[in-house]
Order: structure tokens, then sequence, then C-alpha cells
């Protein structure tokens, strides 16, 4: 599998994390989902 024509070539694609559109998206739903939880906790207590 190591020798395999997808990966000798490179199709172009970039990381994720270079990407700032989905990285800022990426950071947006993990503060939404922290703020979630703490809610969540606050309400249960």
């Amino acid at each position: 599998m190591g020798n395999s024509l997808y990966n000798k070539i490179h199709l172009g694609r970039r990381p994720v994390l270079e990407n700032k559109s989905l990285l800022a998206l990426a950071l947006t739903g993990a503060v939404a989902g922290c703020g979630l939880v703490w809610l969540v906790l606050r309400t249960l207590k």
C-alpha cells in the first residue's frame, strides 16, 4: 500500500489547519461546545 500511485502523487490537497475559514469554523464550534457544556453543568447544579 505504501507503493500505490495515490501515495506518490500529491493531489493538491492542503492540510486542514492551513485553511483559514475551516480553522475559524472549528474554533467557533469548539467555543460553542464548551459554552453549551458549561450551561448544562450550571443548570444541573
